[in-house]
């Protein structure tokens, strides 16, 4: 069993919820997704990683059905976005960058009006709408339930634009930079709460971040776009792994300072101590990680993508 704070390993048996095939989005003579492909299940929290422009916002925007795609086939929940009935709309919640409506509505006001429209929609599987004196507490705003928005503070607006994005509880949920202006208490009260979600098996999670910390800790898959095209697609650690391959060791052997690049850290530290004992100090083992994986998968792509704009012609 998963304790609360962790994550949780997909069950493999648990159905496709996003499916994305051959995804293109052009703006004039510009691609800015380009053969976009992949899947997600149920229970998954999938996290989009890449540089501004990348292409992130854009295809969240299709996923959730605000912006019609060039070409390709996407379906969530097993439906085209943009054939999608309001029945489909109250199993999705989209939690955007921002908001700034509603100014004069007061917390929970705002959100038990807004969790009346999902009622009709409640099954023997999912009661909706969220409890709004509920909801308030999961996302730390019970001392302003009364507070009308417009004297929120920013930290305090984006965790009432998670609830917004909650209120429904979606079998899908569309975070786009939602910790953007959170508090340390804040962001760690949200990560919890993604992962109460994705462990309940009932929510699945599509999330960009600019924050790599944040994406180690709720990820059971990342994907890296650069330049409108998906350049990795793995768990943080097999990204990891694959791309950067090596730990580093570091330790002081009679004063002096060691390093040992290994693939297998723990191997290499029993066999230290058994030929040197107590002296070996200070160890110190880093182990690969995302932002090295992130950083090295982007600038490989980045340089392929200028070699490609100045080769010959007829050698691309």
């Amino acid at each position: 069993m998963t304790t609360h704070g962790t994550k949780q390993t997909m069950p493999a048996s648990h159905g496709v919820v996003l499916d994305v095939e051959g995804l293109r989005m052009r703006y004039g003579d510009t691609d800015v997704l380009q053969n976009v492909t992949f899947q997600a299940r149920a229970g998954e929290v999938l996290v989009l990683l890449g540089p501004n422009g990348a292409g992130k916002t854009t295809t969240i925007e299709i996923l959730e059905g605000f912006r019609e795609r060039s070409a390709g086939r996407v379906e969530v929940l097993g439906v085209d976005p943009m054939r999608a009935d309001e029945y489909w709309r109250a199993r999705v919640g989209v939690v955007l960058q921002s908001w700034r409506d509603h100014p004069k509505w007061r917390v929970g006001e705002l959100l038990s009006y807004l969790g009346s429209y999902y009622r009709p929609y409640s099954t023997s599987r999912i009661q909706r709408p969220w409890d709004p004196d509920e909801l308030i507490a999961a996302v730390g705003l019970t001392d302003q339930t009364d507070t009308e928005i417009r004297t929120l503070s920013g930290g305090q607006r984006r965790r009432l634009d998670v609830a917004i994005g909650l209120v429904g509880r979606p079998e899908v949920l569309f975070l786009d930079e939602p910790t953007a202006g959170f508090d340390p208490e804040a962001r760690s009260i949200f990560h919890d709460q993604v992962l109460n979600l994705a462990r309940e098996g009932s929510t699945t999670i599509l999330l960009t971040t600019h924050d790599l910390d944040e994406a180690g800790k709720l990820a059971d898959r990342i994907m890296i776009l650069d330049d409108g095209r998906i350049i990795a697609d793995g768990t943080p650690d097999g990204l990891a792994r694959q791309i950067v391959g090596q730990d580093e060791v570091r330790w002081t052997f009679h004063g002096v300072s060691c390093v040992q690049l290994t693939e297998d850290p723990t191997g290499f530290v029993f066999d230290l101590f058994q030929r040197h004992g107590r002296a070996v100090t200070d160890l110190d083992i880093r182990r690969s990680s995302l932002e090295n994986t992130y950083l090295t998968l982007v600038h490989r792509a980045e340089a392929s993508t200028a070699q490609e704009a100045v080769a010959p012609e007829g050698t691309k």
